[in-house]
């Protein structure tokens, strides 16, 4: 027992220098600083105007006002914000509260909220042009539209702004460092208004309207070279050249001028189909335009090891599009960016556009030089390397087009074929075709009647148009013996032509009076009374006999449901 508390007390006495030891040595290590703590001041933290050394008013009030967006209370941050502007004319954070409130409206999102964003925007740059952050601001007013983007087939006036403002923050503050962003959000932007450009002329190809389908894939291939389907777009233009030069087969010209226009419109096609091959080497329809080319029995250009390059560096820059992204593009109102080149420089610039008038007038001018040289050029080809005005005033034709933009059928015409007006006394004013390039006589294209040949004068004038004199004299124009005069002589001044007229103006007899036309006679045999005898019961009783008499009803022998059986007295009645 006493070795056991013995022992017990050894223990306790042990942990009792073991616990002073360790207090000894806190203590020492405490007075040195390794664990010493330094807490704030309590003036500090309860009011930050006491101390001498607290922060700026100022930065406090943007300060919480930041924290009060990203926590998403952006009505507490423009008011904190605001009361900074207000109160704090002079401060070092004005010009990034500025841009902070139209950060604000941003990042609440919604029409009305993007509209007064981009209103901030506007103002902090017109109050400072010259600062880096000018360039943020720019960039977010493109970003708003950028955002309201929708797809190709529906309104593109969102994207059209967005790629006005992406090219105006690229050339006004081309150091910024924004500018690469800037760049790839321009050639998104130019992805999708491609897209929206192309559907339309294709549309118009298949509805065979030329005319308007090249002036839309036109504008595509000048607009946006980057584009991931230019070099489809060229190989369309040159399709609609193709189907233009085999419809002149079916119009009425000279053999000379047909074949002349078909090499020219043969010529524009086949110049699509080598801008494919030179410019868009590696693009997926570089081989269709190869094949086309060598049907035609022409040359297949070979591209430069440059084009090649730049070619192959466009198409590997183009991210895939996967199942799971077509998908998701069925849901959602976004348009699709994927597509869209990395490398190249976006167009900053539109070029002139071509629109279906033109190219109406323009063709209408080709036909024109087609049946009349004169010793002039052939056009030029319609895009970037020819200007349409210059083509016009080349051909010296200027042709008005249909109603609408639709193409006007040509005239038939010939080779040195022109139109002369003629007017004579047979009241018909027309146009004959004279080849005097040639000096050969005027060709007979009407075939007169011989002079022998008796017919009576109609009996109404035609109405002869301008200068015309009617056919037929007046009808209170008589004789002594009653009869019309009779028509203009055949020597009469009328312009070289010989007046046709009847070689005999005996008015013709006079009809005679039709027959009587026979009694009618009624193929039934009237047998018994007459049928317009009145019936004896009519005539007695004075009423009028029923035309369809119900039959006799016999109750014992028959059932209805309108002939009822009496009721009462008579219905015990056995018999």
């Amino acid at each position: 027992m006493s070795r056991f508390i013995r022992c017990s007390s050894q223990r306790i006495l042990q942990r009792c220098v073991a616990v002073g030891t360790l207090a000894v040595l806190g203590g020492s290590l405490a007075h040195a600083g390794i664990f010493h703590r330094k807490q704030k001041p309590l003036s500090q933290k309860d009011d930050a105007l006491a101390s001498v050394t607290s922060s700026q008013p100022d930065k406090e009030l943007f300060d919480r006002a930041m924290i009060a967006m990203k926590k998403g209370k952006f009505d507490i941050a423009r008011l904190d914000l605001q009361t900074l502007l207000n109160t704090y004319p002079d401060s070092e954070y004005q010009m990034r509260a500025k841009l902070a409130i139209g950060d604000t409206w941003y990042k609440e999102g919604g029409t009305a909220a993007m509209q007064q964003a981009e209103e901030e925007y506007k103002d902090f740059i017109t109050f400072f042009p010259d600062k880096p952050e000018a360039a943020e601001a720019q960039m977010k007013v493109a970003d708003i539209y950028y955002k309201q983007m929708e797809k190709p087939d529906r309104d593109p006036t969102n994207a059209t702004r967005a790629q006005e403002e992406y090219r105006a923050m690229i050339l006004q503050y081309p150091d910024s460092s924004l500018i690469p962003q800037a760049k790839q959000r321009l050639r998104e932007v130019q992805e999708v208004l491609g897209d929206h450009e192309f559907d339309i002329g294709s549309f118009y190809e298949t509805r065979m309207n030329y005319a308007a389908a090249i002036a839309r894939l036109q504008s595509v291939i000048d607009t946006y070279p980057l584009y991931s389907r230019v070099d489809e777009a060229l190989l369309d233009v040159g399709d609609a050249y193709s189907a233009q030069a085999r419809n002149i087969a079916n119009m009425r010209l000279d053999p000379a001028a047909k074949e002349r226009l078909e090499k020219l419109f043969q010529g524009r096609a086949a110049h699509a189909y080598d801008r494919v091959v030179l410019e868009y080497p590696m693009a997926p329809h570089a081989d269709d335009a190869r094949d086309r080319l060598e049907a035609m029995n022409l040359p297949v250009p070979d591209p430069s090891q440059e084009q090649v390059a730049n070619s192959a560096a466009i198409e590997q820059s183009r991210a895939p599009v996967n199942l799971k992204y077509r998908a998701f593009l069925l849901i959602t109102a976004r348009p699709s960016t994927v597509q869209a080149a990395r490398v190249g420089e976006p167009s900053l610039t539109n070029p002139p556009q071509i629109i279906a008038p033109e190219l109406v007038k323009s063709a209408m001018a080709d036909v024109s030089w087609a049946v009349k040289p004169d010793g002039k050029p052939a056009p030029g080809v319609l895009g970037t390397s020819n200007n349409l005005n210059t083509a016009l005033a080349a051909n010296g034709e200027s042709n008005a087009s249909g109603a609408g933009g639709e193409t006007q059928s040509a005239t038939p015409a010939a080779s040195g074929l022109q139109m002369n007006d003629v007017s004579g006394d047979n009241g018909v004013n027309g146009t004959v075709l004279n080849n005097s390039d040639q000096g050969q006589p005027a060709p007979q294209n009407a075939a007169q009647p011989p002079v022998d040949t008796q017919s009576n004068p109609p009996s109404t004038a035609p109405s002869g148009g301008g200068n015309a004199t009617p056919a037929v004299p007046a009808t209170n124009a008589v004789d002594d013996t009653g009869h019309p005069t009779a028509w203009p002589s055949a020597t009469k001044d009328n312009g070289g032509l010989p007046t046709v007229a009847p070689a005999n103006s005996t008015p013709l007899p006079a009809a005679e009076k039709a027959a009587p036309a026979p009694a009618q006679v009624n193929d039934v045999p009237q047998t018994g009374h007459p049928v317009n005898m009145v019936d004896q019961t009519t005539a007695t009783t004075g009423k009028k006999k029923k035309k369809n008499p119900k039959p006799h009803f016999t109750g014992k022998e028959e059932s209805s449901s309108t002939h009822k059986k009496k009721k009462g007295l008579h219905k015990l009645n056995p018999f």
